[in-house]
């Protein structure tokens, strides 16, 4: 059975948070934020639950309200320039088991007018972590590969993020593999259009696209630890 999550609406009502991005307005339109945003996608991760499973038993799918999977609609404004109140996209992260307590690779997905995207991998890892997948990539060179010059991968998904200048510690300028072992951000993404997130066979979609990063999301739980 397919089922339409997503609807049009949720754009809209994201360009209009753009629009009128104040405590006021976002109070005055808190019924459409739930109808047509947060409630969509607590389905949506609630149904993820089971293509989850199949993929790795080590990932979480957690449909609550507070802490799940769903990122808050408000931002962080503390120590931000910009104090502007809300964000202005629906973000959805489906972390390793063990990702609150080490760095560990997760899926994400972000929904937003203009910028629609999933990513796979582990952004801007710590020092220890980042080492130990520089360290994988030095020893096993040819699953590194497979992981991410794969057909199946490379159909779908761009390696990105930022690197270092310079190599870092360890390696030279030579190394056959440089450009991947100065990788501060070990993470790939792929666009998605809005009509692919609004359509009944998303669903089929985004975890036809996670299966497909299976040997890449692999290979970093390997480097850094954790099971998959």
């Amino acid at each position: 059975m397919t089922i339409r999550y997503f609807s049009p609406k949720l754009f809209a009502f994201l360009n209009d948070l753009a629009e009128n991005n104040t405590r006021e307005w976002f109070k005055g339109h808190q019924d459409e934020y739930e109808r047509f945003v947060r409630e969509p996608a607590l389905e949506f991760i609630d149904d993820f639950a089971g293509p989850l499973e199949s993929i790795s038993p080590h990932f979480v799918a957690d449909s609550r309200k507070v802490g799940g999977s769903l990122f808050r609609i408000q931002r962080d404004t503390r120590f931000a320039k910009d104090k502007t109140p809300y964000k202005e996209n629906t973000g959805m992260q489906f972390r390793h088991a063990k990702g609150r307590d080490v760095h560990a690779p997760g899926f994400y997905l972000n929904i937003q007018p203009g910028e629609c995207y999933m990513g796979v991998g582990l952004w801007r890892p710590e020092t220890k972590a980042a080492y130990a997948i520089r360290e994988r990539i030095d020893q096993d060179p040819s699953a590194w590969k497979k992981a991410t010059r794969g057909k199946r991968f490379t159909d779908v998904f761009i390696i990105s993020g930022d690197s270092l200048t310079r190599p870092p510690k360890g390696y030279s300028e030579d190394h056959p593999l440089i450009e991947d072992l100065k990788r501060k951000d070990f993470i790939a993404s792929t666009r998605l259009t809005q009509q692919q997130i609004t359509s009944d066979h998303f669903m089929r979609d985004f975890t036809d696209y996670c299966r497909r990063a299976v040997p890449f999301m692999k290979f970093l739980c390997d480097a850094v630890g954790v099971p998959f």
